[in-house]
């Protein structure tokens, strides 16, 4: 599969909200536009702010286009608010559920902690970072992989966990209580912008 390898700081700028929660891309202040300057004569049409509103949320889980636009034809497909199943579908997934849980500083970490094949989903291994968790499931770690694991949570240790996970330090082991909410999302974001972008 392909994967963005380029500079993420690039993108926080890009986008106008930090894509990762570490000081490199959240500590500028306010974030500038890409150039030594900013690019001063920007001026978004309606389709550039549905753009960036839809690259926010895509480059904030690290997916490429394919995949996203597969995950909001899934929440189209279902019953309920497209937005609401939409930004489940992106919480809950694997490698973000990682992230949320303090066990990796960024979505890039948490993907390769799941793809060396360290996760187990209810006891069993998941290497596969699209992995969609269900309220209910137990996540836990192989033992070779406890110490660093302990390592990430003491640097991120103003992290705070969502309501809707349960979190084990001792044992380290994790859990979803309930479905995510769009304000779980750790930036303001537009969805029905978004959901527009697509028509």
């Amino acid at each position: 599969m392909g994967r963005y390898l380029g500079p993420k700081v690039k993108l926080s700028r890009r986008v106008g909200v930090p894509i990762a929660d570490i000081p490199k891309h959240a500590g500028r202040g306010e974030l500038q536009l890409p150039g030594m300057h900013g690019y001063r004569g920007r001026r978004s049409t309606e389709y550039g702010v549905r753009l960036t509103e839809k690259q926010k949320l895509r480059f904030h889980y690290g997916m490429l286009e394919r995949q996203f636009r597969r995950f909001l034809n899934i929440a189209k497909k279902s019953k309920g608010n497209t937005a609401n199943t939409m930004v489940q579908l992106l919480e809950t997934r694997l490698d973000n559920v990682l992230r949320r849980l303090g066990v990796a500083r960024t979505i890039w970490a948490a993907r390769q902690i799941v793809a060396h094949g360290h996760v187990l989903v209810d006891g069993r291994k998941t290497d596969i970072a699209s992995y969609l968790v269900k309220p209910g499931q137990r996540v836990t770690f192989r033992p070779g992989i406890h110490k660093l694991l302990r390592e990430n949570m003491e640097q991120n240790a103003g992290h705070q966990l969502p309501n809707w996970l349960e979190w084990n330090p001792a044992q380290l082991t994790g859990a979803i209580k309930a479905l995510p909410v769009p304000e779980d999302v750790p930036f303001e974001v537009n969805m029905h912008l978004i959901i527009e972008f697509y028509r």
